[in-house]
């Protein structure tokens, strides 16, 4: 097995924003989304050849180690083979900030309407620009890990409002083409819209083309446009997942509220936390 695990050192390779450190994801979140932040925050390459050379190294555990041996050796072998299958998918770059809104004229179905009609991302956007949130009906980043974390899901709703007063655009947008079949299908995100009265566009990107476009790799994945349908903010909504009232820092409003009044986006970038968009191989 790996001693390595229990001692923290793929938190190396795991850009969490604060002091959520991988005992603490363990910890609180469960080892399914535990894997799909390292999938997402995984360092290709290195960090993947490091992690062959280690697996089956002996192991002398600490006193006080999270996991037992015959655990890190299961752990191992799964973070080897989600290692693996992250390095062989090549995902695309991240627009960069002053990039111009990606494939603004795709018609994206809209699961808001019972008819499904599309609507082109660009005619979302307002007079003082567009916010768009790539997003899932399945992911406990979004909707949450039961009493273990809320998720981003529930401050949609007050981003929603402060887009409206703002005049800024959203559109929700999900990418998740390889699990249409397992809670992410177009009658799932209207049913979802509707439970939690959705007040923004909730958009199905076939083929994950504008995820592509946009080199979104999470959900939730945030990028904000101005007026000129410039990058002004892309990454995550706040730095507290798990709970609204725990949340110090509220970047992605900051953002729209520097943006609208023609000043300074107080933090432009932040790492975006999440699981994986789900795309087809």
């Amino acid at each position: 097995g790996a001693c390595w695990l229990a001692a923290g050192a793929p938190t190396a390779f795991m850009d969490f924003e604060g002091d959520r450190s991988m005992r603490m994801v363990l910890n609180d979140w469960g080892f399914e989304a535990f894997f799909e932040a390292f999938k997402d925050n995984f360092s290709h390459g290195f960090a993947a050849l490091f992690l062959a050379v280690l697996v089956g190294k002996p192991c002398s555990l600490p006193s006080d180690a999270v996991l037992s041996c015959s655990m890190q050796k299961i752990l191992s072998l799964i973070l080897g083979l989600t290692a693996a299958a992250t390095f062989a998918q090549k995902l695309p770059t991240t627009i960069e900030l002053g990039a111009t809104l990606p494939m603004a004229e795709l018609e994206l179905a809209n699961a808001t309407r019972e008819d499904d009609a599309s609507i082109a991302l660009g005619s979302v956007a307002t007079e003082q620009g567009l916010l768009v949130i790539f997003t899932s009906n399945t992911c406990p980043f979004v909707v949450g890990n039961g009493p273990k974390s809320e998720g981003w899901e529930g401050r949609y709703r007050e981003i929603v409002a402060l887009a409206g007063k703002l005049k800024v655009g959203i559109a929700l947008v999900n990418s998740n083409e390889a699990k249409r079949t397992q809670g992410e299908s177009i009658e799932e995100m209207r049913a979802r819209a509707k439970k939690y009265k959705y007040q923004a566009f909730y958009l199905l990107d076939q083929d994950h083309k504008l995820a592509d476009a946009f080199g979104a790799r999470t959900t939730p994945h945030v990028f904000l446009f101005d007026a000129t349908q410039t990058l002004v903010y892309l990454g995550a909504i706040d730095d507290n997942v798990d709970s609204a009232k725990k949340v110090k820092k509220t970047w992605l409003k900051d953002a729209m509220i520097a943006m609208v009044g023609r000043k300074p986006i107080p933090v432009a970038q932040t790492k975006n936390i999440g699981c994986s968009i789900k795309r087809l191989q």
